[in-house]
């Protein structure tokens, strides 16, 4: 089974219903529709070696769970799924009668605390990161070892390309010797036309290099200076340089675009969706219930709209959060869903389908 197959097996299809910002009240005129669904496999894929557990189109904003997946997810009471069992009827395009028999009450736990809000607190230490990233920064150019390298001056210490500049010396030309004693130091010495045979290897065997090069000295050698490489310092560059790319090639240009328009530095989206699960979170504990249309719509939308200030938002977050750990610490919900309720419907929704 895959998404094409699925398209043309209607009677496989057990439940559909548009999802995301629609779902939730809080869709723009530029948002995608999003749907979600459940089918159940052909009887014969399912006893077979095709068990498909879930499918989507190529752009992933139409998923589609196989039952038993559904179920298993449910048990898990991952978010995502929940909210299918609470999605407004408006969204619904196909609901399966035996679909019915799936109800929040066998399934809301406390679990919902570590699906919902840990995914929200998450959520936030993305956000903090992204904020790291927008203003600060990393340029194209990658540094290099190089730059990472100091050559001890009187009583302090000059930058290696500083250093090797004011000589008019090549790092090509340089050899180095580690310093017993003195981590990450190195004896550098320099020779324009050594003896065949005794070249030195260069500080670095390139601009890629990941580790400085290492020479054979002869013994009447002296030294021209003392140089010490910040390996630490170069090892964390190197991650956040990476880091930083990755998410500039795999970031969502027109969400960027609104984080700079709006001038506050936070992906508003995905604030606001933290704020969405940690009230969602609350409710459940508090009233039992999936809330899936959101009451607190224009608040959210502020968000998005970037009308609060990133610190004020983030205090909002660790304070909600709190009231979150309090209000499970102390509410009638179960412990773990009602795992053989859910496998009994499982199990009819099979036998009648399979019959």
């Amino acid at each position: 089974m895959n998404y094409a197959t699925l398209q043309t097996h209607h009677d496989s299809l057990l439940f559909e219903a548009v999802s995301g910002s629609h779902a939730y009240g809080l869709a723009l005129p530029t948002s995608d529709t999003d749907l979600r669904g459940v089918f159940i496999l052909p009887k014969r894929a399912f006893y077979g070696f095709d068990r498909t557990e879930q499918v989507s189109n190529p752009s992933q904003d139409e998923t589609y769970y196989e039952v038993g997946r559904y179920a298993e997810l449910l048990c898990r009471n991952n978010p995502n799924l929940l909210e299918l069992l609470a999605i407004p009827p408006d969204c619904v395009r196909y609901r399966h009668p035996l679909m019915a028999r799936f109800t929040p009450e066998m399934v809301l736990s406390k679990l919902c605390e570590q699906t919902f809000a840990g995914y929200a607190h998450a959520q936030i230490k993305k956000a903090r990161g992204l904020n790291k990233k927008i203003l600060n920064p990393v340029e194209p150019k990658r540094k290099t070892i190089l730059d990472f390298c100091h050559v001890a001056e009187g009583q302090g210490s000059v930058p290696l390309v500083e250093w090797l500049r004011r000589r008019g010396w090549r790092q090509e030309d340089c050899g180095l010797a580690a310093v017993p004693h003195f981590r990450d130091g190195y004896a550098l010495f320099h020779e324009v036309n050594p003896p065949p045979g005794e070249q030195y290897r260069g500080i670095v065997s390139g601009l890629d290099a990941q580790e400085v090069s290492l020479s054979s000295i002869p013994k009447p050698a002296v030294p021209a200076g003392l140089m010490h490489f910040n390996k630490d310092g170069y090892s964390a560059y190197c991650r956040e340089y990476r880091e930083y790319w990755d998410w500039v090639e795999k970031r969502n240009e027109a969400r960027y675009q609104n984080t700079l328009d709006h001038g506050k530095h936070y992906d508003a989206k995905n604030l606001m969706h933290t704020f969405r699960l940690l009230h969602m979170a609350l409710e459940i504990a508090t009233e039992g219930r999936i809330n899936v249309r959101r009451a607190d719509r224009e608040f959210l939308l502020c968000i998005r709209r970037g009308e609060f200030d990133y610190a004020d938002l983030l205090g909002r977050a660790d304070e909600k959060l709190a009231e979150v750990r309090a209000a499970y610490a102390v509410c009638a919900l179960p412990e773990q869903p009602d795992v053989a309720a859910v496998e009994a419907v499982l199990a009819e929704i099979r036998e009648s389908v399979y019959h």
